[in-house]
């Protein structure tokens, strides 16, 4: 079922003409290339009858033995598993590749796509200097050139429409060096309205974990799941979108006999390799989850001492999980229940139990309520804070949890300050800048701390009236730094707000789909931004390690790395000298490592502030000291010793300080110096009466042997520990606090000495709280399913409707009108297949770099997408053949390939979201600047996503909506 396409002998489709750079010539699989040449075993045996001249004989080129091979090391920039690539350099050029085998990740494996990623940088389809659309036609132009226009037009909008007016959309692809450059940009020009892909991924994620227990990111790691003696998948396709991570995976499998269940709507890679798996209707992950908890309540399966002495309000929690018996949830859900007890029971009892999810959990109008649902299930079961449990995250890019840790968010300063008053006041003491002066470069204070607007909604401020939008201008100019134009929904609206912008600036090692696919004329630049294999820098994992990648070559064409091109752009913008004042920069180009520095001055609030440059570069260079389970290293290892593989955050005080990071979140089996911790105590210490402080819980070697707050200069004066500060501490602290010094808290002194003092005396800085199952400051205080905006199940709507509409993120959010509208013209009847997307192996994110790499084109030609035999039984479709997949907005539809299926199941259909390049049936290839178009397009599944939001984040509903497919 998962290999075959159809039961004829296979075959393999011709890739699509690509005219230039490539003589006009179709390019072709290797063995269609033989074929046509007559290179058959018959035709090589008489090679002796081929005229003279046409073949010569064999000799070897020239080669410079004496230019030594550099073997460098650097991070694939596929996915958030954080393999180290190997590369072999010679006199400059890169020669040749190994995976790591010292890597505790990766371990020596490679999947396609890093196996193929020096394609990257040899790759002829690469944007090579800087252009611009002049009149339809894309023109060469320097790279001054583009600096002062792009400098001119955006001061121009500025003056006449606000700082708000610009729009600044970044990147998982950028360091986390060059993620904080992009957001402290943002903040100098003026403006919160600054994001990168993690909104369209993990925003939800980070929302819901955060508002459950503390920090919003995966608080285990790949390695750890060999611990887990039961697995469950929630929307994650790991064996696909990351392969590596398998590896993992199925030796805990093999070697703890563990269970593996998959919840899917659709029957993925992952769940060929599942003890069992567990088709659910998409969109109904809440009622899957309190059906679950119902027969672990209705059992007495839960850990009552852990609820007891760490989790809040789990008795309101039971009252919800009450309505969802076996036979409302089938109703609702599909899973049978015993099939959902059978589940519940091992997940309950066979422990350690971990949780992993991914965008199928987490691209709902409910996203984070999803999110906050999967917690509650390991909360009831005691499966936080050990090895082989808790919340494994896969985040989807290389640099998504560290893009996102480093404020490339709407909502926050870098490492989750937030946007208040007091967050802005700590970063301005971090970059030495006045206050005021900050002020100044916004509208006005209340835009400060007011969020952007969301990547996903960032048309809408274009196209909306302008009274309808909440600044004092509408969005004009947008400037996009490696992201794709696909992967965003509801396209046939992005279109009309690209073509309605003043400005598009797209910076990117290839053209985007936000510059092929609408019909500007002008006002568009392209930059070549290089690979981050063609520069230098960190990188976050997923788990929360953090790797340094060195550069392999110099940046290839006219290509720039992102810190370059960021201080040009300052500096005609005229605040370089400001912004870079504590960086040093060379030939125009700002320190990585400086960069880096800057970060752990400032990055106290998420253990930021231990990992320097030095020490990530001695854990690159000494891979094979660490354990393949416990990352850690053994305590007599020079350079490394104790350390936990790059220093995953929180990893506390200064550099010098020397804590080894946190392998697992909190851990109250280790000591705080040792990597142990606690749930975070950031929601207070008291609610109606009831402490939201631990009881009876600690890490070990806690000298405070209970709950207890936050710690800040006062708490630590009642503890009589304040004494412990050096001077020097104490001097940073006072002046910090001025005339209230006792309010400085463990996440804004900036000399460490807070932080320092508690982890002496076995505390956690940020406190021991309780983890909290209510969140009484989110819309559904406790998660309630909510029907998607386009259902298949009209009949539920009104017993389990979206929310009212509302505004959030300066624009109206009208998914009740939507939902309402759909029940009323009856959709679900003329769009009877729920349509929900993923990704292929073969492909990452918005595709335009691995579309242009010819070993992976090779791999997959077509878009497609999967229909189950019934479906298209009924419709008269055969396997292989074309179709139109129609949508119910925009008359948005999308001319694809059929793969008739079992992996959907009947009234379901998948596409993967890797592609573009097609719109609505047409080819837009002429569009993109010559030569650098990708081999492979094809039409986008964002074309026929359709509208809804989290209230929380603006996580779009890119998993459910509803289609129809019929025969082209």
């Amino acid at each position: 079922m998962l290999i075959k396409r159809k039961s004829a002998a296979a075959a393999r489709g011709r890739l699509q003409a690509v005219a230039a750079g490539f003589g006009g010539a179709s390019l072709v699989d290797r063995r269609a290339f033989l074929k046509r040449a007559g290179f058959t075993a018959g035709a090589l045996a008489a090679v002796g009858t081929i005229q003279v001249g046409t073949v010569r004989r064999a000799e070897a080129g020239p080669t410079d033995f004496q230019q030594p091979i550099e073997r460098k090391k650097n991070i694939c920039t596929h996915c958030s598993v954080g393999c180290t690539v190997i590369a072999e350099v010679q006199n400059g050029v890169w020669v040749g590749q190994e995976p790591a085998w010292d890597s505790p990740i990766n371990r020596g494996s490679h999947c396609a796509k890093g196996a193929a990623i020096r394609e990257l940088v040899h790759g002829d389809r690469r944007l090579k200097y800087p252009m611009k659309l002049v009149d339809g036609a894309w023109q060469r132009i320097s790279w001054d050139d583009a600096i002062n226009e792009i400098g001119d037009k955006l001061l121009e909008i500025r003056e006449a429409s606000g700082p708000d007016a610009v729009y600044w959309l970044g990147s998982a692809k950028y360091s986390n060096e060059g993620a904080y450059l992009l957001r402290k940009f943002a903040a100098f020009w003026g403006t919160n309205s600054v994001d990168h892909q993690a909104r369209i991924c993990h925003s939800t994620t980070v929302a819901g974990v955060a508002n459950t227990w503390g920090y919003g990111a995966m608080t285990n790691s790949y390695n750890d799941i060999r611990n887990a003696k039961t697995i469950v998948f929630m929307g994650s396709n790991a064996a696909e979108a990351h392969p590596v991570s398998l590896q993992h995976i199925l030796t805990g499998k093999e070697t703890n006999r563990a269970n593996v269940f998959v919840f899917d709507p659709r029957f993925t890679r992952t769940a060929a390799h599942s003890t069992e798996y567990v088709r659910i209707r998409s969109g109904t992950d809440i009622a899957v989850i309190w059906g679950m908890l119902w027969h672990i309540f209705e059992n007495g399966w839960e850990d009552k001492e852990f609820i007891a002495q760490r989790v809040y309000g789990m008795d309101e929690v039971r009252a919800e999980v009450k309505k969802w018996d076996p036979a409302t949830v089938e109703d609702v859900t599909g899973v049978p229940g015993e099939q959902l007890r059978r589940v519940a029971e091992t997940f309950a009892k066979e422990r350690p139990s971990t949780f992993i999810w991914c965008m199928g959990g987490t691209q709902h109008t409910v996203g984070t309520a999803n999110v906050r649902a999967y917690c509650t299930l390991l909360l009831a079961t005691g499966n936080v804070g050990g090895f082989g449990n808790g919340a494994n995250i896969f985040r989807g890019h290389c640099n998504v949890q560290g893009a996102t840790d480093l404020g490339l968010d709407v909502t926050s300063l870098p490492l989750y300050y937030g946007l208040t008053e007091g967050a802005w006041k700590h970063w301005c003491r971090v970059w030495d800048v006045d206050y005021e002066w900050m002020v100044s470069r916004f509208e006005d204070k209340k835009m400060m701390e007011a969020p952007g607007i969301p990547s996903t909604r960032w048309f809408d401020a274009v196209l909306l009236p302008k009274d309808q939008v909440e600044q004092r201008d509408n969005l004009r100019a947008m400037m996009v730094f490696g992201h794709g134009g696909n992967t965003i929904p509801r396209m046939p609206e992005m279109v009309k707000g690209l073509e309605k912008l003043d400005l598009l600036v797209v910076g990117d090692p290839h053209p985007t789909t936000f510059a092929a696919i609408s019909q500007r004329k002008n006002g568009t630049y392209l930059l070549p931004i290089c690979t981050q294999l063609e520069t230098s820098g960190s990188r976050t994992a997923s788990n929360r390690s953090i790797q340094w990648g060195e550069q392999i070559v110099k940046p290839i064409f006219e290509s720039k790395d992102d810190y370059e091109v960021l201080y040009r752009l300052a500096k005609k913008l005229g605040f370089a000298d400001l912004m870079f004042k504590n960086i040093k920069v060379e030939n125009d180009r700002p320190v990585p490592e400086d960069i880096l520095r800057e970060i752990n001055r400032g990055g106290w609030s998420t253990g930021y502030c231990g990992q320097s440059p030095e020490r990530l570069k001695a854990h690159m260079a000494n891979q094979d000291k660490f354990d393949i389970v416990t990352l850690r290293a053994p305590k007599d290892v020079p350079e490394v010793g104790g350390d936990y593989y790059g220093l995953p955050w929180p990893c506390w005080g200064t550099p010098e300080y020397r804590h080894p990071g946190t392998h697992t979140l909190y851990n109250t089996n280790l000591h705080v110096k040792d990597g142990g911790g606690t749930f975070r105590a950031r929601f207070g210490v008291e609610r109606n009466g009831v402490t939201l402080l631990s009881e009876g819980s600690y890490s070990l070697g806690s000298e405070i042997q209970d709950g207890y707050p936050e710690f800040t200069y006062g708490i630590l004066k009642k503890l009589g520990w304040d004494a412990d500060l050096t001077e020097a501490e104490r001097a940073t602290i006072e002046r910090i606090g001025g005339n209230n010094p006792d309010a400085v808290s463990w996440a804004t002194d900036l000399s460490g000495g807070i932080q320092r003092v508690a982890l002496e005396h076995g505390c956690i800085p940020y406190g021991n709280g309780k983890a909290r199952v209510v969140a009484w400051n989110l819309p559904d205080p406790i998660p309630v399913h909510r029907e998607p905006i386009y259902s298949p199940r009209a009949d539920l709507v009104a017993k389990y409707p979206t929310r009212e509409d509302f505004r959030s993120f300066r624009v109206p959010n009208i998914g009740f009108t939507v939902q309402k509208a759909a029940v009323d013209k009856g959709i679900a009847r003329d769009f009877p297949i729920i349509l929900t997307s993923g990704r292929l192996v073969e492909y990452e994110g918005g595709g335009e770099e691995t579309r242009s790499n010819r070993w992976l084109a090779e791999l997959q030609q077509d878009m497609f997408v999967e229909i189950n035999p019934a479906d298209a039984a009924e419709r008269g479709i055969t396997d292989g053949s074309w179709v139109w997949v129609t949508g119910p907005e925009n008359n948005s539809r999308a001319r694809v390939k059929a793969l008739v299926t079992e992996r959907v199941g009947k009234g379901v259909a998948f596409m993967p979201f890797h592609f573009s390049g097609w719109f609505m049936g047409e080819d837009q290839r002429k569009n993109y600047p010559p030569g650098t178009d990708p081999i492979v397009l094809g039409e986008s599944v964002n074309t026929i996503t359709t509208y809804g939001y989290d209230p929380v984040t603006g996580m779009h509903e890119g998993k459910v909506t509803l289609c129809q497919i019929r025969a082209a």
